[in-house]
């Protein structure tokens, strides 16, 4: 890996970062607020939040095996995807490689930044092949993009090669594991200090089940951490939010034993789909998603959407033509999909 201070834009390694009410009396008892602003009125919704969100941190750090300083909390995990293009990516000069297909946010925060987005596609069996990426970077190369398990596809990347990456890239490794829990893969945010290139974004909003809530997670060392931070707008993850989380972070079981379930439900509803006719191919996944090669997605897709049935229409993505991706749902969903699917006539 480069120096730090080589990857990161000249602009944000001077920037003195917005200092916020809470932030200049951190570490003090206080009773009387009278520096921010606030009405004195409405409490607890009346006080800005913790900025970094730290009591939070140290929750998620006992379930996730990281360290609270290892833990950036934002928006959503597009925020955090956002940031790696505003901290690392000069606007006009700089370029990122990604996988495809893959999540969209990743190109759509290259364009919005300006950064050259550079795509290496995946083989015939949805698997990454590490010389071609690192063939595809040059010297104003600054961060590769992967999702494991990728999206739309489902499937887990090659650890090997994901790791002769991280090793060789001298860059910044974005590995987006949004789906990990639904996988038994060792996640990359156990590796935190093996890899100090690496940021691992994971997410609340699936297998927790809050993508109301709107908060993301992003692992890397604190050094990288403390770049988002200093970034990053000063109370980007509200009150309720943290709040809801702390609450869902409390019940650990309960998450796990939904997570077994949509685990349970997808082999079941992947082995309906195998004998549908109008199926031709279900790839291999560990998301609690699926995507399903049909004999005509577009044709199946305004047949379900005329019942009442959303599904994803993969079918114009690079690689996965005639391909529907299917969340996996309650028990009472799922029959509804596959009882509309078994009455479809083409």
């Amino acid at each position: 890996m480069k120096d730090l201070e080589l990857l990161v834009r000249k602009n944000i390694w001077k920037l003195k970062p917005y200092s916020s009410a809470r932030d200049e009396y951190k570490g003090m008892k206080a009773e009387v607020f009278l520096d921010a602003n606030e009405n004195p009125y409405n409490a607890p919704i009346n006080r800005y939040p913790d900025p970094l969100q730290e009591s939070l941190k140290v929750q998620i750090a006992k379930y996730k095996d990281v360290r609270p300083e290892s833990i950036f909390l934002g928006n959503g995990s597009d925020e955090a995807i956002d940031l790696v293009f505003r901290v690392f990516c000069t606007p006009g000069d700089d370029n990122v490689v990604a996988i495809a297909p893959t999540y969209g946010m990743y190109e759509v925060c290259a364009d919005v930044n300006d950064v050259e987005y550079r795509k290496v596609l995946l083989d015939e069996t949805f698997q990454i092949d590490a010389e071609k990426v690192l063939a595809a970077c040059d010297g104003n190369t600054k961060v590769v993009f992967i999702c494991s398990p990728n999206n739309p596809t489902g499937n887990s990347l090659s650890r090997g090669a994901i790791e002769r990456i991280l090793n060789e890239f001298e860059g910044i490794v974005v590995v987006d594991e949004a789906y990990s829990d639904f996988s038994r893969i060792r996640p990359f945010r156990l590796d935190l200090l093996q890899y100090p290139n690496i940021v691992v974004l994971n997410t609340f909003s699936k297998a927790w089940g809050c993508a109301a809530i709107r908060l993301g997670m992003a692992f890397a060392s604190p050094e990288i951490v403390g770049l988002f931070n200093k970034v990053k707008y000063p109370y980007n993850v509200n009150l309720l939010t943290q709040q809801k989380a702390s609450e869902v972070l409390a019940e650990i079981s309960k998450i796990q034993q939904r997570v077994n379930m949509i685990i349970e439900a997808r082999g079941y509803i992947i082995d309906a789909f195998a004998q549908l006719q109008i199926c031709n191919k279900v790839y291999p996944t560990d998301a609690n998603f699926f995507l399903a090669q049909m004999t005509d997605a577009d044709g199946i897709y305004k047949y379900l959407v005329s019942n009442g049935i959303i599904v994803r229409n993969r079918s114009h993505v690079e690689l996965c033509g005639d391909c529907l991706r299917i969340t996996i749902g309650t028990n009472e969903e799922n029959r509804k999909l596959l009882s509309a699917l078994r009455k479809y006539r083409p």
